[in-house]
């Protein structure tokens, strides 16, 4: 591992972390990652940056009261480099390890503003604020970026200002910001940025499993994988995937382990200030996601988005999980069981890459 960087969990072995997605990857989240194997690396949730913005109370606890072990990386998303550099600074008083800059966040909400993915339209706004940041971060700073927005003709220059301004770790997402999350993840893109960066870079996108994060280590020449939407389906896998780079078969995952994940979030997320309905719809939200292995016609999916309450949510998982406890999870999602039943396009007005909208 190059000096600097937090080492992983097993020395030697390719690096994991949990992508950063809004609503998702809080304290509780993490916490239950955690139970089932933490990732080599955290990143929260981003801090949005602007004139007024103080460093959210919500997120920060992500970092405070971490007790995973594991290294959290902080996330910020703006495009004001006096504030951003303010920001950094607050954080710097907290157990961080590092300060990460969102450009890859598809949502039109926040490309229109110019932050985010927004950000690979204009390279020489990227390079002033890696060279602003990388004077004020004495320590480890990080980037989360997509392989363009329009196209990739940006690529090449947004990975040479990588290199140019020190950045210790890239992730790199193989699709464009216009691509959203429809289209394939260009593989060879992530393999164009990680032989023409100098620092360790992560691949992100589709990462669904373990054997398939080692492809993806293999064909990319990446140094790791980011995992997203599929450590919230199967919260096993980056255990699974230390497993998978020892060359060992993954661990097998039952509907009955499902069954007890399901139940420890639901207590780990929640809130006694939140109504039950809001919490189980908010539960139904990281259900789309686990469904996708529990059955091939995707009939768990089918009844749970009709709960309404706990006693409902927790009957219907009861019958599909506990029923054949000891059936296989599919570590794979079913082909055609879709985790929503809109399409996976970030409305116009969705605040950035919430529940609503990630597929990372």
């Amino acid at each position: 591992m190059p000096p600097g960087l937090p080492p992983a969990i097993v020395e030697g072995q390719p690096l994991t972390a949990l992508a950063p997605m809004q609503d998702v990857t809080d304290l509780a989240f993490m916490r239950v990652v955690g139970h089932y194997g933490a990732p080599d690396y955290f990143f929260t949730e981003f801090f949005r940056v602007h004139a007024q913005s103080r460093p959210e109370k919500h997120i920060l606890r992500s970092i405070d009261e971490n007790l995973t072990g594991r290294p959290v990386f902080a996330q910020l998303i703006g495009e004001d480099i006096a504030h951003m550099v303010r920001t950094a600074e607050a954080l710097a008083r907290h157990p961080i390890a590092g300060i990460d800059i969102n450009l890859g966040c598809p949502a039109p909400k926040i490309y229109k503003k110019n932050v985010g993915g927004g950000l690979l339209r204009d390279p020489e706004r990227v390079g002033a604020i890696l060279a602003t940041l990388r004077a004020a971060v004495p320590g480890l700073l990080t980037v989360k970026m997509r392989i363009g927005f329009e196209d990739t003709s940006n690529l090449d220059r947004i990975v040479d200002l990588v290199n140019e301004h020190r950045i210790d770790l890239l992730t790199v997402h193989g699709r464009t910001v216009r691509e959203m999350y429809r289209s394939e993840v260009h593989y060879d893109q992530i393999a164009r940025a990680a032989a023409r960066a100098r620092c360790p870079v992560l691949a992100n996108g589709n990462v669904t499993s373990a054997l398939r994060a080692r492809e993806i280590v293999s064909q990319t020449g990446s140094r790791g994988v980011m995992i997203g939407r599929h450590a919230i389906r199967n919260p096993w896998i980056f255990a699974q995937c230390r497993e998978a780079f020892a060359g060992l078969p993954p661990s097998a995952v039952t509907l009955g382990d499902v069954r007890g994940y399901v139940d420890r979030l639901y207590r780990e997320t929640r809130d006694p200030e939140v109504p039950e309905r809001a919490h189980v719809n908010k539960m139904k939200k990281y259900l789309n996601f686990v469904g996708q292995g529990v059955d091939p016609r995707g009939d768990f999916l089918h009844d749970m988005r009709r709960a309404e309450s706990e006693a409902q949510l927790f009957g219907i998982c009861d019958r599909h999980l506990l029923a054949d406890a000891g059936l296989p999870f599919s570590l794979e999602p079913y082909p055609g069981v879709i985790a929503r039943p809109n399409c996976e396009t970030p409305s116009e007005t969705a605040d950035g890459c919430s529940l609503e909208t990630v597929s990372a």
